[in-house]
């Protein structure tokens, strides 16, 4: 009912494949996917383990709603210790491949060690088998994928697999499904590599029962309304994407510019949701094909884009003129902004290389826009880049440097090390745009600040999907509050933290909370699973979820001097726009914060806080 009642365990070193009853109690407490699966890891590890070494595990994890009729029930995370930030890692995807293991009768996998030669797992149903992968090491993930399906004969597997960038250990490397979603941050798919796993396919038969459908088919079918009728996910994410927020984020002066040292980017226009719908004059085509949805999904803000076939980055590369996974507003951010580039085109391309080889654009781009900042400042040169001009705004550098941290050759190794390392090894640690090593997405916090302290509290890094006081303090829901304002900016990013931490365990999208609170999706839990399930009782397992990751990151070595922000965003102020003059005001919202969460002023929670939330 909800849950599927069952892990399957694969140890890669031994080459077994053992099914073990879920842990009910954990169940009830931690609900499922990103809750269940850190209270696992962080019972099972030692928190200060190597993260690329055999003892770490990998866990891919759905949540009860994961494959059922609720909207957006397509999701499921893959934790780990994550190499880039050394801190817990959970990364979320969509797409097909969480509810077909769900489907498969399995709630998570759980890996251990490491294969001796390359294997992936193949799960139909009940039976699971590690199957060599010489042939695929190696390979891109399209091409990894393709295999895998005319290997076993069946057009309908589903595969979660891992490009040579994982294999590599580029410390930003990522886990793609159905082509184009992806477990995308903190190097989960650097953790794959190193236990010589290089694909997960999964086949399910089986269907997700629930504990009463006729309550669960009310109650998702309310939901469904709900999101329909809201402007931003029955019209804003559906029409443009997720990428309507470019020239929203500009004009509020908080769109991360040139490795932050600018706020608005005069180029925003040409890289938008608006740019991606008007037609080329080159050949009277639109960037954008269509929209697309994950599993279940009423919303469907996914894009599929067709790329320019006389543009430089394509021509005679027939292999990218077909249509595949287009911008979301972090790539064109990071791939764009963030480098100072302004070419829709490059972008789409180095978005279609970033899910082809398995790397994340967010912080693929951010640490490019580092290196050009290295490189203005004469600290890079090209001879380090292998004659590549490090400039600003040069597409041609963004299309040669994808490739080349895809495949982990020449410069592209020093970007694979992220901007916190290749910062430090060029002597200029302070420009890492990152909190705990993991970079910023496609949002200033000068002009936003509930995200500067959302930024310096998350538990994996820099990550605006941990707390997105966007919604607030830009969109106004659930309520408008002043983006330049610190006052109850505290309560807010705890209060998202919480009910994010919530539903990211329970196998929904977050995007759902643009449109519905935990009171809408409370009822969509309650007649899934038994046991009784409350808003309060959603609230108290977001707070515990985000206690213990908490915990295994101070056990890991993290400390309160980890919760802050660069120099540059503490100290230089905005140059133009709403946000003019203001710096990030950390030092005023993170006493107050470290209150409300009853952790003592060095960050630690506090005995009566573990004793309430059961850690």
């Amino acid at each position: 009912m909800g849950w599927a009642g069952k892990i399957l365990r694969v140890d890669l070193a031994k080459g077994s494949c053992t099914p073990e009853p879920l842990n009910a109690k954990w169940a009830a407490e931690y609900l499922g996917q990103r809750g269940l699966a850190s209270k696992y890891l962080a019972t099972e590890i030692d928190p200060k383990v190597d993260p690329l070494s055999p003892a770490n595990k990998l866990i891919f994890a759905t949540g009860p709603l994961t494959g059922t009729a609720a909207s957006t029930g397509g999701r499921y995370s893959v934790i780990t210790k994550g190499p880039l930030t050394g801190a817990i890692a959970c990364s979320n995807s969509g797409g097909y491949w969480g509810p077909e293991l769900k489907n498969a009768g399995w709630d998570m996998i759980i890996f251990e060690g490491k294969a001796k030669k390359p294997v992936y797992l193949f799960l139909e149903d009940d039976r699971a088998e590690l199957v060599p992968a010489g042939d695929l090491w190696g390979q891109t993930v399209w091409a990894t994928e393709a295999a895998i399906r005319a290997k076993h004969q069946d057009p309908q597997i589903r595969v979660s697999a891992i490009g040579k960038a994982g294999e590599m250990g580029v410390m930003f490397a990522c886990i793609v499904n159905d082509q184009h979603r992806a477990a995308g941050r903190s190097g989960v798919g650097a953790v794959m590599g190193s236990k010589n796993l290089k694909a997960v396919a999964v086949r399910g038969s089986q269907g997700v029962r629930v504990r009463d459908a006729k309550a669960f088919f009310e109650a998702t079918t309310k939901g469904k309304a709900t999101l329909a009728a809201n402007p931003v996910t029955g019209q804003g994410l559906t029409t443009y994407g997720t990428n309507i927020l470019m020239n929203v984020i500009n004009e509020v002066g908080a769109l991360p510019t040139r490795n932050h040292r600018d706020v608005q980017f005069e180029g925003a226009r040409k890289i938008s949701a608006e740019a991606m719908h008007e037609k080329r004059p080159t050949d009277g085509k639109a960037n954008l094909v269509h929209n697309q949805a994950c599993f279940g999904c009423t919303i469907a803000c996914g894009r599929m884009s067709q790329l320019d076939k006389g543009h430089f980055t394509v021509v005679n590369r027939p292999q990218y003129w077909g249509a595949s996974g287009g911008l979301e507003y972090e790539n064109a951010w990071s791939l764009g902004a963030a480098a100072g580039i302004d070419d829709l085109e490059a972008l789409t391309f180095a978005n279609f290389l970033c899910n082809e080889h398995g790397i994340d654009p967010i912080s693929f781009g951010a640490t490019l826009g580092a290196a050009m900042e290295l490189y203005d400042m004469g600290v890079i040169t090209t001879k380090e880049t292998g004659g590549i001009e490090l400039k600003f705004g040069s597409a041609q550098a963004l299309a040669t440097l994808v490739e080349l941290t895809g495949k982990a050759e020449g410069f592209g190794k020093e970007l694979g090390l992220g901007s916190k390392r290749l910062c430090a090894k060029y002597g200029h640690p302070e420009l890492s745009m990152s909190v705990k090593g993991q970079e910023f997405p496609a949002y200033d916090s000068r002009g936003i600040q509930g995200m500067g302290l959302t930024y310096a509290t998350s538990n994996r890094g820099a990550c605006h999907l941990r707390s997105y006081t966007v919604a607030s303090e830009v969109l106004g829901t659930p309520v408008k509050t002043d983006p330049l304002a610190t006052e109850g900016k505290a309560a807010l990013v705890k209060a998202f933290q919480d009910a994010t931490a919530a539903v990211d365990s329970s196998g929904l999208c977050v995007f759902t909370t643009f449109g519905w609170t935990l009171d809408d999706i409370a009822p969509q839990i309650d007649a899934a699973l038994p046991g009784g399930w409350t808003t309060q009782r959603l609230l108290d397992v977001g707070e515990r979820v985000w206690n213990l990751e908490r915990q295994f990151n101070l056990a890991a070595g993290l400390t309160a001097k980890d919760d802050t922000l660069p120099k540059r965003l503490l100290t230089e102020p905005a140059k133009t726009g709403p946000a003019k003059g203001k710096v990030n005001e950390l030092g005023k919202m993170l006493p107050e914060y470290y209150e409300l969460r009853g952790w003592s002023k060095d960050g630690v929670p506090n005995k009566d806080t573990l004793k309430r939330l059961g850690l």
